[in-house]
């Protein structure tokens, strides 16, 4: 009964793989993780390597990456992981990227804020940055999950345009478990399946400034009270907190955190590579409000952002919500680029 148990959780496993990364004849593709040692960045270099589309992946991290590579290369899946180890390699392991994820950070801690992060986690993504501009500079693009989002973005901007390689179609700021959230939440309590629902979510990636569209959440559910809608909202909003107390001081959302930045490169991968009508929501250089950067859906391909596609309809309560996230996600978003400014 245990090995018959076990064969269809591989075939189910393998069903799955094979219907979220699937892929024939893919080209040749290197992923760089920096700070794949770490809550993140070991179930997303787990993840990645799953993924067919990946030829070459690079972990990188101060210290403990060569075990996490020799781990996750014992994987029999396409390709091969290599370690590497401290400041003096990131350039090896930065060269030749098509893509790299940046999940290099200090987690939260019970009654520690995104904003709390800031100077380490802002000092980490300056230095990190500065070496993505000498040593890859031609990178298809650059996936930001290090928080606070909202303002590690703009100092990737900032540092890219310093060394003169910005390129605003390839900078994103990974939203995407906000929208991971969404689902789940709005999916439970419409009685609806999971895998059949999808949520926009738009404005930034901090408290108040994430703005889930359950207005024009597929399938739409009728059996919702505004009260629901309101409460959703607010879960969406917190649902770092939610894991952070959960935890009780021993760790943050880092699980959750791999599977939504796992799903966000294998979308990059999938624009690269040609795939059409690929779109996912991302925090990137924007126009849709008049704030530099923005959160909203975004076409994904060959040359990273193709289209940053509008807000749409929203209902009077999203608007009201999209009022108040304004000033501080400007606020957030100034205070990146003041940092990088400074000397």
């Amino acid at each position: 009964m245990r090995t018959t148990m076990l064969k269809s959780l591989r075939s189910s496993s393998t069903t799955l793989l094979r219907r979220s990364y699937s892929s024939e004849s893919a080209p040749e593709r290197k992923v760089a993780i920096l700070g794949a040692a770490g809550g993140i960045g070991q179930p997303l270099s787990l993840l990645m390597k799953l993924n067919p589309l990946v030829s070459n992946l690079s972990l990188y991290d101060i210290a403990g990456t060569p075990g996490v590579a020799a781990d996750v290369s014992h994987i029999n899946t396409r390709s091969e992981a290599v370690g590497y180890m401290g400041e003096e390699n990131l350039g090896k392991a930065l060269e030749g990227a098509d893509i790299v994820i940046i999940p290099a950070g200090v987690p939260r801690k019970p009654g520690m804020t995104r904003d709390d992060l800031f100077n380490i986690n802002a000092g980490i993504v300056k230095g990190l940055c500065t070496a993505i501009a000498k040593y890859c500079p031609h990178v298809s693009m650059v996936n930001m999950v290090s928080n606070p989002v909202n303002s590690t973005v703009p100092i990737a901007s900032e540092v890219f345009k310093k060394a003169g390689t910005y390129d605003e179609k390839k900078l994103f700021g990974v939203t995407t478990l906000d929208v991971v959230r969404a689902k789940t939440f709005y999916a439970g309590k419409a009685k609806l399946p999971v895998a059949d629902v999808n949520v926009p979510v738009v404005g930034g990636h901090a408290g108040i400034t994430i703005l889930p569209l359950f207005s024009q959440a597929t399938p739409q559910a009728n059996n919702l009270s505004d009260e629901e809608i309101v409460a959703l909202t607010k879960r969406t909003q917190d649902g770092g907190t939610e894991v952070v107390e959960a935890k009780a001081g021993k760790g943050s959302a880092t699980l959750s955190m791999a599977y939504a930045g796992a799903i966000f490169a294998d979308a990059c991968l999938k624009g690269l590579n040609g795939a059409p009508d690929v779109v996912e929501c991302s925090f990137v250089q924007s126009t849709v409000t008049e704030l530099p950067f923005f959160a909203s859906k975004v076409r994904l391909g060959k040359h990273g952002v193709e289209e940053v596609l509008g807000l749409g309809p929203l209902s009077d309560f999203e608007k009201q919500g999209l009022e108040a996230l304004l000033p501080e996600l400007k606020s957030s978003i100034e205070k990146g680029i003041k940092f990088a400014n400074q000397s």
